[in-house]
């Protein structure tokens, strides 16, 4: 019976690797050091092996700049932060940046909310932290440069290229992509899931 029960935990034990509880973190009561630009758009906490982790991706949305001698042209930066408090220390794991200066005309320097996942694919106890945005200046409709980057641990997975626009009734251009080499060469899980995340999200919305 011992025997019986000790197989039963093990195959519990060996299921529930790698599934973690990826929730909303409450942005209102962050941890004392956590530090971040902008406001928050998005955000998740989980915990594993390594500690409880927070990510927060946040924008300023466009702003003047007051030392700028063109009052017309307007700013944007986003932001993504990976924390991880393990004990008593907190640490940055990774950050992502990315801003457009001096636009005289509209801008889109924006994240893909929908596009916001926190996954466990291959099923190792380290999450997958997925980020969309787009960052243009344009005076037409035209399709805006837009990535997919994405996290496993501190490694970096990149998809680039712009999203597609509907420029007639029936007329589209743009939405081609191009996989950076990790994506390439490494678990196929990772690219199907980046691809079928380009391909829901890739139509702009006005």
């Amino acid at each position: 019976m011992k025997i019986r029960l000790s197989i039963l935990l093990l195959f519990i034990s060996i299921c529930s690797f790698g599934q973690l509880k990826i929730s909303k973190a409450d942005t209102t009561k962050l941890p004392k050091g956590i530090k971040f630009f902008g406001h928050i758009t998005n955000s998740a906490k989980w915990t594993d092996s390594f500690g409880v982790h927070y990510v927060l991706t946040t924008e300023t949305g466009q702003y003047f700049s007051k030392d700028q001698e063109n009052n017309e042209a307007k700013n944007a930066e986003i932001f993504v932060y990976h924390y991880i408090i393990r004990g008593d220390t907190l640490k940055l794991l990774w950050k992502i940046y990315d801003q457009n200066k001096n636009c005289e005309f509209d801008i889109f320097t924006k994240f893909i909310d929908k596009a916001f996942k926190v996954t466990d694919l291959d099923k190792n106890g380290i999450a997958e932290v997925w980020i969309m945005y787009e960052n243009q200046c344009t005076s037409d409709v035209s399709p805006a440069p837009t990535k997919i980057i994405m996290y496993e641990g501190n490694k970096k997975y990149a998809i680039r290229g712009e999203n597609r626009v509907k420029i007639s009734e029936k007329e589209f251009i743009g939405g081609q992509y191009t996989l950076d080499e990790n994506f390439k060469n490494g678990n196929l899980l990772f690219r199907q899931f980046a691809i079928n995340l380009w391909e829901k999200n890739k139509l702009k919305k006005w």
